[in-house]
């Protein structure tokens, strides 16, 4: 991200706001149970404007999540080391009865931003989602495991629908 916003800050003819997105395989160190497996894909993202704040960003992830059909969010404040503020979203899962974290997001510090050359009104806000744990709740799917793996219901996979995603009315 950084070398990214040096050279967006430094760009021949200035400074243009972007937005940047990348889905990835994350790995970590985790013990796996209904809601966590050892490795995750994560939707990830940035934007980079003139005076953005937390209300573009909670608007960004709340318009993302309604166009796959997940409207009950909640956010709680976080700590990352280079956003301020930081937030984890949760969605609520109707099977489970319960609020599961499907991502983290924040907005990048001043004195992160200030080396990189950007201008001195340029926020920058972030993102990363999960795509697994949000497929359970679309889904009603109850146990992360069933997604992945040697045991997974093929019948599931052939039968399922294809997902479409509406065009919403953002005025």
């Amino acid at each position: 991200s950084s070398q990214m916003l040096y050279k967006l800050a430094n760009q021949e003819g200035g400074f243009k706001p972007a937005r940047y997105f990348s889905i990835d395989r994350v790995f970590r160190n985790e013990t796996m149970d209904a809601t966590h497996l050892c490795e995750f894909h994560q939707v990830e993202g940035l934007v980079a404007d003139y005076n953005l704040s937390l209300g573009d960003l909670i608007g960004t992830i709340e318009t993302f999540f309604k166009k796959i059909g997940i409207e009950k969010l909640r956010f709680k404040p976080a700590f990352n080391p280079y956003t301020e503020p930081s937030m984890e979203i949760f969605g609520y899962h109707p099977d489970l009865k319960q609020w599961t974290e499907i991502g983290n997001s924040g907005m990048f510090r001043p004195e992160m931003l200030a080396p990189m050359g950007l201008p001195e009104n340029v926020r920058v806000i972030a993102w990363g989602l999960s795509l697994e744990r949000p497929t359970m709740i679309k889904y009603r799917i109850k146990n992360i495991r069933d997604l992945f793996g040697h045991k997974v219901d093929m019948s599931r996979t052939r039968m399922a629908p294809v997902c479409r995603f509406d065009d919403l009315n953002t005025e």
